[in-house]
């Protein structure tokens, strides 16, 4: 049997899977949980890859070429971003010898140990529930330091939560690192935003999170996604039948 409610416009299966997130859902969540509900939960929409996703698809597919083991060279039209690409690869002065990782997908589990990316390979690893995910587009470790880099083809917003999950992460997998600088690179832009965050930082980092964590876990349990008018309304929401639907 099914259950229904006006809430999230859709059927909800009696036993909801474990509660497990993402900051991208964390944020789509907060900008409209009716929205979220029918796009990242019950996956009403088949995505639609605009331009500008599948631009962004193409970049970080040439980009972990170029930066992973066979450092394949960047298309002609990704050709700029050549000297971003190189400073990642490069030796430097903190890490002079690193090892380097492409598309790393790392998952934590809620007491914030380490797990596996899917539930079954967590289960059969006798591992905890996959809680957060998060992937580090390049990963440069050496000795106690690692470089965590995120490639961003949009406009620069500030958005430092999701730098220190992904240190989280990384501090979780890899316990000899001790400090991890985590990075955007704005390709579009070409620049740069960082934050340095050390092991004995996260406490305070996940305790100023909880409040949003536990509001979008919440939602989950008592499958309560109101709908909330905002800017996706007129142009970028398929829920055609949330009344905000077309809204300005």
């Amino acid at each position: 049997m099914s259950i229904t409610t006006s809430y999230g416009g859709g059927t909800y299966a009696p036993k909801p899977k474990p509660f497990a997130w993402s900051y991208s859902k964390l944020k789509n969540f907060e900008v409209c949980p009716k929205r979220h509900y029918n796009v990242d939960v019950i996956k009403a929409f088949k995505d639609e890859e605009g331009e500008a996703l599948q631009w962004g698809n193409a970049v970080h597919k040439a980009l972990a070429n170029r930066c992973g083991k066979g450092r394949v060279p960047l298309p002609h039209p990704m050709a700029g971003y050549e000297k971003w690409a190189e400073r990642v690869t490069s030796p430097g002065k903190t890490i002079p010898v690193p090892t380097i990782l492409v598309e790393q997908q790392l998952a934590i589990d809620e007491n914030f140990a380490p797990t596996k990316w899917f539930a079954n390979d967590a289960k059969r690893a006798g591992m905890g529930e996959p809680w957060y995910r998060g992937i580090a587009d390049v990963l440069k470790i050496k000795d106690k330091g690692a470089l965590a880099i995120d490639w961003k083809t949009g406009k620069v917003i500030d958005d430092a939560p999701q730098l220190a999950l992904l240190a989280a992460c990384i501090f979780a997998h890899y316990p000899d690192v001790e400090r991890v600088r985590s990075e955007f690179i704005w390709l579009k832009e070409d620049a740069s935003t960082r934050q340095d965050f050390d092991r004995d930082q996260m406490a305070d980092i996940w305790k100023g999170l909880w409040p949003r964590i536990e509001a979008l876990k919440l939602a989950h349990e008592t499958l309560n996604y109101p709908a909330k008018p905002g800017f996706l309304c007129r142009r970028y929401c398929p829920v055609t039948t949330c009344p905000h639907h077309g809204e300005e």
